[in-house]
């Protein structure tokens, strides 16, 4: 079975399914959430190693301040829940993205359990917190553009590999497979450089249903690709 090493998924549609079943779009998101520590629980069961999800983008602010609020809420509740249950579950957890922007209690939460979960050698779980992938690739550009210029380089020292070591993600590899729900078929400012060579799959199934007959559904399509890279 070619399991993908690395998936990221933009979990998509959480206020549509909400509206759809006559429910304020809190609702949506709150069910939402429960079904991260559901999937999160399948791919590490079905061979996948990091798992990566789209959870706050940097856009995301323009939303009512209501829906913002419930979405901090949310993240709050899943980071002490994760205190919790990583040391059943044997997963690590990450929080990629700017969280400068986050409360000083949150930012705090968040460094504590990446702290704490370090130690565990399961799931890598990265949640993407205002996340934007110009805004990941121009904050890593700045950092590069200083620790270059302190050292005297010049521009050929600025590589692929450089520049990577100064993203969100270095210490993680590119996702293999990216999965969107709810049926928009867009990147969304996601991952921009780390999905170059992604395999994609786009379903309509909104996020709050996307359950285990859906994650594994997604997979065998996975299985049935030919990784090519690049290669005409």
């Amino acid at each position: 079975m070619a399991v993908p090493e690395h998936v990221a998924i933009i979990l998509d549609g959480n206020g549509r399914w909400a509206k759809s079943n006559g429910m304020p779009r809190t609702y949506g998101h709150t069910v939402g959430a429960k079904n991260v520590e559901r999937i999160s629980r399948i791919a590490y069961e079905t061979g996948v190693r990091y798992l990566t999800l789209y959870a706050f983008s940097t856009e995301n602010w323009s939303r009512p301040d209501d829906e913002v609020s419930a979405l901090m809420k949310l993240l709050t509740t899943y980071l002490n829940t994760c205190l919790k249950t990583a040391r059943r579950d044997n997963m690590r957890l990450r929080v990629i993205g700017d969280i400068s922007r986050l409360e000083p209690p949150l930012q705090e939460l968040i460094r504590r359990v990446e702290r704490e979960t370090s130690v565990y050698t399961g799931l890598n779980l990265t949640i993407a917190v205002n996340y934007g992938g110009r805004d990941e690739i121009v904050r890593a550009m700045r950092e590069m553009y200083i620790d270059l210029t302190e050292k005297g380089a010049d521009a050929s020292e600025i590589t692929e590999g450089r520049l990577s070591s100064y993203l969100d993600t270095a210490d993680l590899p590119d996702p293999d497979f990216l999965i969107r729900t709810s049926g928009e078929q867009r990147l969304s400012n996601y991952l921009l450089w780390q999905l170059a060579y992604a395999e994609f799959y786009f379903t309509p199934v909104p996020w709050p249903d996307f359950r285990r007959e859906e994650f594994l559904e997604a997979i065998a399509a996975y299985e049935h690709r030919e990784r090519r890279y690049g290669k005409i």
